[in-house]
């Protein structure tokens, strides 16, 4: 049975849809992607899911059980980082997380094991105890994923946590994810592709309130239009001309010969290898082989063909977080 299951959950707000019947399961122990661009549906949905809102239509389950039915239990199984990550500035780090013990019903030394584990998971004891006005936009966020992960959530949902990082502060953020989801089960909001593809084990990709790709990071590459590229370098006779004829092969692009060499760029189809047909050709017809490299298509290259539309997205609530 898996962790979490959305079965054809929808949502409108003042008569736009924001989610539009959308179904998926997240097993336990994986970190999943959650990927769209702005105004897809992204927050909406995680706001479903930590019963911020209720659906219109459809229904949500946490390990079989409805949400509507399993009310605060469920709510003591999830940890959330929304995106505006809601923090009492006045307060020292120390005290807004033994408030926020309190709040989740931690008390005695049940709160103070919860704490010092959260403290310790998320490095952040060296601010401990300075007033978390004063911390960096980072160790803000790493608050944050202590406040969420204090009583130990079975899930964890985490809603663009490297907005407004500096490229250093996005590195040790992603790390701490990547950390956190060998003891949790974690869901990934952000529009940032290399956080993606460092820290997921799966990716899902939303649009316009429906999800138009599911599976490894690695398996929806490898759907990108462009396909895999492959680069030749080569000396020898008609490497252009006999390169087009090798199977899977969909364009073959010349770029300028160096020493006798030339330098082919090849474009394959889908996500198939064809190195191994190269090489053979490639002593077959006696050339010496300088270079044989394979990059396969770009999430980029994917995102761009599920998301692009000539349409405008259609507006989420604007509480929501500005409709991410």
């Amino acid at each position: 049975m898996p962790l979490l299951s959305l079965e054809r959950v929808s949502k409108r707000f003042n008569g736009i849809t924001a989610v539009d019947d959308v179904s998926f399961t997240v097993d336990r122990g994986q970190v999943v992607g959650f990927l769209g661009p702005n105004g897809a549906g992204k927050s909406t949905t995680m706001r479903m899911i930590t019963q911020y809102f209720d659906p219109d239509a459809g229904e949500i389950r946490l390990d079989g059980i409805p949400l509507t039915e399993a009310g605060r239990e469920a709510k003591r199984r999830i940890g959330f980082l929304p995106e505006n990550n809601p923090l009492y500035v006045e307060m020292l780090v120390s005290e807004y997380l033994d408030f926020v013990a309190r709040l989740r019903e931690l008390a005695g030394m049940d709160a103070r094991r919860a704490i010092d584990a959260s403290v310790a998971a998320t490095a952040i004891e060296s601010v401990f105890n300075r007033p978390i006005g004063e911390l960096s936009k980072g160790f803000k966020q790493r608050v944050g994923l202590a406040a969420a992960i204090l009583h130990r959530p079975d899930l964890l949902v985490l809603d663009e946590p490297t907005e407004g990082l500096d490229p250093n502060q996005r590195v040790e953020i992603r790390r701490l994810i990547h950390t956190l989801g060998k003891e949790h089960t974690v869901m990934l909001s952000t529009h940032v592709l290399p956080e993606v593809q460092y820290t997921c084990s799966r990716l899902l990709i939303i649009n316009r309130g429906k999800v138009v790709a599911d599976g490894t990071v690695d398996s929806l590459m490898g759907r990108a239009s462009g396909g895999a590229r492959v680069t030749v370098e080569a000396s020898g006779a008609k490497i252009e001309e006999r390169l087009a004829t090798v199977a899977g092969v969909r364009n073959v692009q010349r770029r300028d010969a160096i020493d006798g060499r030339v330098r082919i760029d090849l474009t394959t189809s889908g996500n198939r290898d064809v190195r191994p047909a190269v090489f053979e050709l490639a002593k077959r017809e006696g050339w010496t082989l300088f270079e044989l490299h394979q990059e396969t298509g770009s999430l980029e290259d994917l995102f761009r063909e599920l998301t692009a539309s000539d349409e405008p997205a259609p507006a989420e609530s604007t509480e929501t977080a500005e409709g991410k």
